[in-house]
């Protein structure tokens, strides 16, 4: 019995994975993080649109649905400051250096409202993105980094609100008298960025396994606030005691902002350099822990 051979016969070979590999070119290539200091910024601008999503999801997401919206942004530091002037200024009469007392107050409240809202946000990157995190591949620091951007945006607008008071108490001849310590404003703000990433970024390191320090970290931003010259100035604390508040790092960052718009208050070039290398040592520690604990922490949340 004849058995009929197909006309067309297809021959299997072992694919050669090697060839392959060299004869495709692919645009990304994940590897392991090798250093626990390496930040790969390359590939972080390589992701900015996707960094734009995030702050235009931080900006929109926050007052949606909301009656006022952005109204929000002057609302919250207006009334705190007015709640301020009442009972530390008119109640405990606590001096401002003949400042205006509602000058004084938003001075300090703006910049706290930065610092705080940049470690607020980012403590919980980890906890907050674990859905994400365990889903698509992109850089992690991406997600801190919209947080300090969509942040920023909202530190101008009650800056704007800052600056109407300002130009208003100045017209009215109170005594403030803005000077040259002025052109430190944009370093100010990266030192309160720096700070606020900083601890960020070391807080949800370390509530990926210790839960506990979610509880504590906005009872604690409190508590700092009272740590930091901001409802009264440093010239007020006991000589004996000022050390022990300017080792609070925002110290001098607030005292320099108070010198530079209202000059009143206590600058120091020796201050000011520690509160920079404070930033810096607390930079690179959170983001050695940062990057060890982007590692393995889809195991531990």
């Amino acid at each position: 019995m004849n058995k009929s051979v197909p006309d067309t016969m297809i021959l299997e070979q072992p694919m050669n994975t090697s060839t392959i590999a060299n004869t495709e070119q692919w645009d990304i290539i994940i590897t392991p993080r090798r250093s626990l200091l390496d930040l790969n910024l390359k590939e972080v601008w390589q992701y900015r649109d996707l960094m734009v999503l995030f702050v235009r999801r931080d900006l929109v997401a926050q007052y949606k649905q909301t009656l006022l919206g952005p109204l929000w942004y002057f609302i919250q530091p207006l009334f705190t400051t007015l709640i301020f002037t009442v009972i530390f200024g008119r109640l405990a009469g606590i001096s401002t250096n003949g400042v205006p007392p509602m000058l004084f107050y938003l001075a300090g409240i703006t910049c706290w409202n930065y610092f705080a809202e940049c470690l607020n946000r980012t403590s919980g990157t980890f906890r907050d993105n674990q859905g994400i995190f365990g889903k698509v591949y992109f850089p992690r620091l991406t997600v801190p980094l919209s947080v300090i951007i969509s942040s920023l945006i909202k530190f101008g607008i009650q800056f704007l609100l800052f600056l109407a008071f300002y130009v208003y108490f100045l017209a009215q001849g109170a005594a403030i008298q803005p000077n040259a310590a002025i052109l430190l404003f944009p370093l100010l703000i990266i030192l309160f960025a720096g700070l606020g990433l900083g601890f960020g970024l070391l807080i949800t390191a370390m509530t990926t396994k210790y839960r506990d320090l979610v509880f504590l970290v906005q009872f604690g931003v409190q508590l700092a606030m009272y740590a930091t010259p901001i409802i009264y100035p440093l010239s007020a604390v006991p000589p004996q005691y000022q050390w022990l508040v300017v080792l609070n790092p925002m110290t001098s960052l607030i005292e320099t902002f108070k010198y530079s718009f209202l000059g009143q208050g206590v600058f120091s070039w020796t201050h000011l350099a520690y509160s920079a290398g404070f930033t810096v040592v607390l930079l690179l520690l959170s983001i050695i822990a940062f990057n060890r604990t982007e590692r393995t922490f889809m195991d531990t949340v």
